[in-house]
């Protein structure tokens, strides 16, 4: 995730502050400092760090704190405050209209932010909520977009409208609210072009389109990759078009994540979504608690849990007779497939993890630890058994052993110890009486980690 180096250096200045009995105002001021380097190297705004670090610094220096029974855990308390409140506080939601009236959004942003897959990302969130959203293709310079549209529309079975290139982009909004009006959809998103770099043209092409039919909402969205560029198109966009909200795309990348924390205090205007992956279901409503309990290596399970509900797909009948072979270790191999498809619709191990409390390592470690491409590997042993061997694990003999490891392209030896620990894994099951009401969110065991997880 984009905070793993800010996790790990305000992880270990919180350690700090633990160990010690009693705190001075010194150990504060050289904690809060540390936290401030931290800040600035992942490209927070300068002038939000600043505040930020006085805001903290007020409320952890009183005699409060100071003479408390746990000062040092005190002091994380008012940072994990001060930074919600830093990124909006309350969850922003999409402002609706009332009723059946139709609800307008535009989307806007520079070329390359990812501004036509987050228009699908979102109508697919609404899509949940029991809304019914058409898709309007406004970028006529583009027509790779309005095919893009198309197919990611089809994706998220959700409708989309084009005239094609031909028309300007405030004509077809207005042809496509009228559309929406007649076929009963209640939200209309705007896919609009975007550029490389902020021009008049597409600016006025977004005015026209805001005086050409009533926009209720106007959602930038903007590549977390590009720090503090993203806060500085968020605030420029706001000054000459009006924007509502923020779609921070790309989180789950390889960047410091500052616009998260400085688009809010820089620009007034709230995060919406955060998109943290390249799948369409990879978009999360932003929840300033839940980043900043992230930020702070504190997991988040809420989240973990609306991922599960969201992307866990077994019916009443399969779970429960799923979590009857765990009670009894009777988890096959063919549970396991299952159980590795749930867990990357989830994002993956890493992933699934590093929302637990405590598990807000370094990247590098929790690879080190869980190799998930030795995971891969373990599947395609998995897969190059027949199904009667896969429902029927006495049936591996040294012969299909040997058959396995050459259609897995691994050594018999990795065979034998996949097999060895996937026993062990079912025995503890048994143990543990297979978990969960109907084995929701129950991945069975797995092996091949250097060591097993239960779940």
């Amino acid at each position: 995730m984009a905070f793993e180096s800010l996790t790990e250096k305000l992880q270990n200045v919180f350690k700090n502050l633990r160990s010690k009995g009693r705190l001075t105002q010194e150990d504060v001021k050289t904690a809060l400092k540390e936290v401030k380097m931290a800040l600035l190297e992942a490209d927070v705004n300068f002038r939000v760090v600043k505040q930020f670090i006085h805001a903290v610094e007020e409320r952890a220096v009183g005699q409060d704190v100071m003479n408390g029974l746990n000062p040092g855990q005190t002091v994380i308390k008012i940072v994990n405050e001060e930074m919600i409140e830093l990124m909006g506080s309350e969850t922003t939601e999409i402002a609706m209209q009332p009723g059946k009236a139709v609800t307008v959004i535009m989307m806007a942003g520079l070329q390359g932010a990812g501004k036509t897959t987050a228009t699908a990302k979102i109508a697919g969130k609404l899509k949940t909520k029991g809304k019914k959203s058409l898709l309007v293709a406004c970028d006529i310079y583009r027509p790779a977009a309005v095919e893009q549209l198309k197919i990611n529309g089809k994706k998220q079975e959700v409708d989309v409208f084009s005239l094609g290139t031909d028309h300007s982009p405030a004509e077809i909004a207005g042809e496509a609210i009228a559309y929406a009006e007649k076929n009963g959809h209640n939200v209309v998103i705007l896919d609009t072009a975007g550029r490389l770099h902020i021009d008049e043209e597409m600016m006025g092409e977004l005015q026209e389109i805001k005086e050409k039919v009533s926009v209720h909402q106007t959602l930038l969205v903007v590549d977390a990759m590009t720090g503090q560029d993203a806060v500085n198109v968020a605030k420029e966009f706001d000054e000459k078009v009006g924007i509502d909200g923020v779609v921070l795309t790309k989180l789950d990348g390889d960047t410091r994540g500052g616009a998260a924390l400085s688009i809010k205090a820089v620009t007034g205007k709230p995060i919406l979504f955060v998109g943290m992956g390249e799948k369409l279901s990879d978009m999360e409503q932003f929840y300033p608690d839940r980043m900043a309990n992230r930020i702070l290596g504190m997991g988040d399970v809420l989240t973990l849990i609306e991922k599960a509900q969201e992307n866990i797909d077994i019916d009443e009948d399969k779970g429960r007779e799923m979590a009857g072979r765990m009670k009894k270790g009777k988890f096959d191999f063919e549970d396991y497939l299952e159980s590795m498809k749930q867990m990357r619709n989830m994002g993956g191990l890493s992933g699934i993890l590093g929302m637990l409390p405590g598990m807000g390592i370094k990247g590098a470690d929790l690879e080190s630890r869980l190799d998930e491409g030795q995971l891969k590997r373990m599947e395609a042993v998995v897969l190059s058994m027949t199904k009667e061997e896969r429902r029927n694990p006495k049936l591996l003999n040294p012969q299909r052993k040997h058959r396995i490891a050459r259609g897995a392209g691994v050594d018999i030896a990795v065979v034998n110890r996949f097999i060895k620990q996937f026993e062990q894994s079912q025995k503890i099951m048994k143990q543990f009486g297979g978990g969960g009401k109907h084995g929701r969110g129950m991945f069975g065991g797995l092996p091949g980690m250097g060591g097993r997880f239960p779940f």
